[in-house]
């Protein structure tokens, strides 16, 4: 069984960070050969001890300068020892850990699979119906642009391995969003990319519940207009919510 490394990028993520940790427990980190590695960019509240903690690699931010996510995912793939590379954010849960990596495993070893994502909904605790609609519609609109060769990942959950990443020269760190769409655009010409729809992906609804849907989507599309026809993020900074 080959080594996974998950990568989780942080910037004060205390509220929710040990939520995410703990469900990799050891039980299914030695079942699985998960290492974890937390890549932060300066924060100034306890993620830092949370993550170390839960026995996490942490890889701080030495420089000081701000960092977009793009940066902190590259840090983690940097130092990662697995062949498997599944990043996630800090607010991401799982809803069935053991199924999630027995059927990433299994299925990035079916011929021409060079990437994986998940369908994505919010955490049922806090979900409502405008929640459902939404991502409902959305997890099969970019399952569609995988379908028709476009490419297209949630940034919650992109699965690769550490060989392509480094093939295509890992997340673009000049965007500031859109990152996803470009990496698994450069991605679905490699090969094809499968969704884990048997084990969702939730997160937090935070950054929905600021700005509302409408001003998400916008936003979602600028940006993706931005990358296809310009190579570059329409937004200068990824807003932090917390």
């Amino acid at each position: 069984m080959v080594k996974i490394s998950v990568i989780i990028p942080t910037l004060n993520e205390e509220k929710l960070l040990e939520k995410t940790l703990s469900q990799f427990t050891d039980e299914i980190k030695n079942k699985f050969r998960i290492e974890i590695i937390v890549t932060d960019g300066g924060s100034t509240d306890k993620t830092l001890s949370i993550a170390k903690k839960y026995s996490a690699n942490v890889v701080e931010n030495s420089s000081h300068l701000k960092q977009n996510i793009s940066i902190g995912r590259n840090c983690g793939a940097e130092k990662a020892s697995g062949a498997i590379l599944v990043f996630l954010n800090a607010d991401t849960q799982i809803q069935n850990v053991e199924l999630f990596f027995s059927e990433m495993q299994t299925t990035l070893q079916k011929e021409n699979v060079v990437g994986m994502t998940s369908f994505v909904r919010v955490n049922p605790d806090e979900e409502i119906f405008s929640d459902t609609l939404f991502h409902t519609f959305f997890n099969y609109y970019f399952w569609f642009l995988n379908v028709v060769g476009i490419g297209m990942g949630r940034g919650e959950c992109h699965i690769l391995s550490k060989k392509m990443f480094e093939e295509l020269g890992g997340y673009n760190e000049e965007f500031a969003a859109g990152e996803d769409f470009d990496l698994f655009a450069r991605l679905r010409k490699k090969g094809k990319i499968r969704f884990l729809k048997s084990s969702l992906i939730y997160e937090s609804p935070r950054r929905y519940r600021k700005f509302g849907y409408g001003k998400i989507l916008a936003l979602w599309f600028r940006n993706a207009f931005s990358v296809l026809f310009f190579k570059k993020s329409h937004s200068k900074e990824w807003e932090v919510i917390r």
